[in-house]
């Protein structure tokens, strides 16, 4: 076994979950120091196809949310690769999957069957919609979800058609809280010794994420529409064109509004009704707009995105992937992760003692094989064979 560090390194988590919401769950814990062991299919997981760019044989969507994690090939279908299953979680703490509806209850290991066989074990399920519902049981993938609940309809220019937010919100949204789930169940099993079902859907997930949209329309009835680069309540909080690239601005209050417009040489603007706080700006935006690129039309963005972020304005250059990674921040934050070959995006929680660790890459398809069922006390060569000795630990 791998030797973890890591305020998680006491954890066994077993990763039977495929694509991202659920995988990327299994590297957070994995970073902080799990042990977690990723189950795929005979055909592996199929994200390892979605590329290119690959890296040998694997493509960069699987290499991005599975680094630190073991690999093991199980055929799950099978009676053996279910004793198999059954042996890894008697001694895990984490069982992590996103099988489709019912498929656990075939193989006879619903979650009720579980928690009656692996008392302290906390069961984690990613899904679409969760098991019941008008919808229960139905697949989903992060853009349909998006689509379905009320993302895209948020998301666009004004005026124009309703776009996919252009990064997975969805599936690292519900990432996110499975694994504040599972601790949410690890600290409440420290007091009561019992595991507990965790359940995180997609559908779920994405409604959560509709602020202040919903607040919105639970006060006012208006439903939203695309809105561009603008925010709804704040204002300015918007891109702005500069001599060379846009601008955004995130004015959050008076005070910064002040200090923007002592930068560009405007302190009139505060004084003037019109843009007196938020709200009167909020109605008069589009006038308030043009006053503002007015005074940025002789700027250079970067060097005004300097100026005013210094001065405790919040803003920020509209900047390119490779840019971003080259930045000396993103490097003093310890966000780009090389280990041999392989690149990939640090953790984000930073813990003072116990920080995440980068120990291994991603795994090659099945390279943990023989490791793990020597350690379930399975000689590799029988089981290859497809006859299992499945021995139990001494």
């Amino acid at each position: 076994m791998t030797s973890n560090i890591g305020s998680l390194s006491h954890l066994k988590v077993i990763d039977a979950s495929r694509v991202l919401g659920g995988p990327y769950a299994g590297q957070i814990l994995a970073d902080h120091g799990a042990d977690v062991i990723k189950l795929e299919p005979p055909a592996g997981d199929e994200t390892r196809g979605w590329g290119p760019p690959f890296l040998e044989d694997t493509a960069s969507y699987f290499l991005g949310v599975n680094r630190n994690k073991r690999g093991m090939a199980l055929d799950l279908s099978t009676t053996a690769g279910q004793e198999v299953l059954a042996l890894l979680l008697e001694d895990a703490d984490v069982f992590l999957e996103n099988f489709k509806t019912g498929t656990l209850d075939k193989w006879g290991l619903s979650h009720t069957e579980i928690a009656r066989r692996f008392p302290k074990l906390i069961h984690s399920r990613v899904s679409g919609f969760g098991a019941d519902g008008p919808l229960g049981g139905m697949p989903g993938y992060d853009a349909a979800i998006q689509a379905s609940c009320g993302i895209m309809s948020v998301n666009g220019e004004v005026g124009g058609d309703s776009l996919r937010v252009g990064l997975p919100v969805v599936d690292m949204t519900t990432g996110l809280n499975a694994v504040i789930g599972i601790l949410m169940a690890l600290a409440e099993r420290g007091q009561s010794g019992k595991g507990q079902f965790v359940e995180t859907t997609l559908y779920d997930c994405g409604f959560s994420l509709l602020h202040p949209h919903l607040p919105n329309y639970y006060l006012s009835g208006k439903v939203a529409q695309p809105s561009g680069n603008a925010h709804s309540n704040i204002c300015p909080y918007d891109t702005f064109a500069t001599a060379t690239v846009p601008l955004f601005l995130a004015v959050g209050n008076h005070r910064q509004f002040t200090k923007l417009c002592r930068v560009l040489d405007r302190s009139d603007l505060p004084d003037d009704e019109r843009f007196s706080d938020n709200s009167m700006r909020n109605q008069n935006r589009d006038v308030l707009k043009v006053e503002l690129e007015k005074a940025m039309v002789t700027h250079d963005c970067t060097e005004l995105a300097d100026t005013l972020i210094k001065a405790g304005v919040p803003c920020g250059a509209v900047r390119s992937i490779d840019q971003v990674v080259e930045d000396p921040h993103t490097k003093h934050r310890e966000m780009v992760v090389d280990i041999g070959e392989y690149r990939g995006t640090g953790s984000p929680i930073k813990l003072s003692r116990t920080p995440a660790s980068y120990r291994t890459a991603p795994p090659a398809f099945a390279q943990h094989n023989d490791e793990i069922m020597q350690e379930l006390g399975i000689d590799p060569a029988e089981f290859a064979d497809g006859l299992p000795k499945l021995n139990s630990k001494e």
